[in-house]
């Protein structure tokens, strides 16, 4: 009996903390896996090869699903070293673990790591947290949104694209300062600017009813239009040639009460407004005679574009009185 004691048998034994298991073969498929048993105080965890220790109490603290793995109600197995298997990513489950001990946790800085954070947390049904990431998600979506966008066109057909894609009323401003086969004027340049400027504080203020279009790529050097209903309904050219000293020069102005009232006209067109039947059978508009007279003038006025440029094409001359020169285009 002591020499069966002391053989090979008794070297092979397993150690105390990991229980043989029964039922099953050496040579088995599961062989040194066995059921969890309830009465373990503390649990080693395996998940995804990331291990970790906790306690029952943290596991079962929360209504969770490794409250239900771990209460007794769903069998779990092991492997030959006591360790739980989790088939799953363990990158954010130490995180899941500090929060069902202490109900709170820093979340990550990266967006895509609380994403990743948010579906871990969502897999084992940790409500306080998965309202915590979405809660994060939706505060940084908000913060990292712009106030307002404006699409900067590439392309004559791109522009269309924005155009056709979109109900609002919309305002570009093409300004190409390297457009231009004179020199400019002293005060040129800061007007340039000043349509800029105008131009931002427009999209801010407006961002919400109108859409704002950039162009960089036209033929003109700064030149407003407008939109409304997929076709263009004012335009405000802001430059012009000048003559100076026995030279041509482009003018660049800044007529800022025009622009500012063609934004406001422009708001006319944030809605289609339907025609008043009743206004047009006051006034003979539905039918009746004249009424083809009537269509063509409606269709040429639906292309009738308002133009105002701005001092274009002036004819001035700055030198003293007595030597007045004239240049033709």
């Amino acid at each position: 009996m002591s020499a069966e004691a002391s053989g090979p048998a008794a070297a092979e034994a397993p150690s105390l903390d990991v229980p043989k298991p029964s039922g099953l073969e050496p040579g088995s498929a599961a062989y040194g896996l066995k059921p969890l048993t309830p009465n373990s105080k503390y649990v080693k965890l395996n998940v995804g090869g990331s291990l970790h220790y906790t306690t029952l109490r943290t596991l079962t603290g929360q209504d969770t699903m490794l409250k239900a793995m771990f209460s007794g109600r769903v069998e779990v197995l092991t492997d030959a070293g006591g360790w739980v298997l989790i088939d799953r990513s363990g990158r954010h489950f130490g995180t899941i673990l500090n929060y069902l001990r202490d109900g709170s946790v820093p979340l990550p800085e990266s967006t895509r790591e609380l994403g990743e954070l948010l579906g871990e947390a969502r897999y084992y049904l940790v409500q306080g947290l998965i309202e915590d990431c979405q809660l994060a998600l939706q505060q940084r979506r908000e913060n990292l949104c712009p106030l307002c966008l404006i699409p900067t066109v590439t392309s004559p057909r791109e522009e269309q694209q924005l155009l056709a894609s979109t109900s609002k009323p919309v305002v570009k401003l093409l300004h190409n300062r390297s457009n231009n086969k004179y020199s400019y004027t002293s005060t040129s340049d800061d007007n340039l600017l000043k349509n800029i400027e105008l131009f931002d504080k427009l999209a801010l203020r407006f961002h919400g009813r109108l859409l704002f279009l950039k162009d960089v790529l036209g033929d003109e050097i700064c030149c407003w239009s407008f939109y409304g209903q997929g076709r263009k309904i004012a335009e405000v050219c802001c430059t012009s040639i000048v003559y100076a000293t026995e030279k041509k020069q482009t003018k660049v102005e800044f007529p800022e009460a025009r622009i500012f009232e063609e934004t406001l006209n422009i708001l006319i067109y944030e809605t289609p407004r339907d025609p008043d039947p009743a206004l047009l059978e006051a006034t003979g508009g539905a039918s009746g005679g004249g009424g083809a007279g009537r269509g063509e003038d409606e269709e040429n006025r639906e292309h009738r574009v308002r133009r105002i440029h701005v001092r274009r094409h002036i004819t001035h001359d700055e030198r003293p009185h007595g030597q007045q020169i004239v240049f033709k285009d």
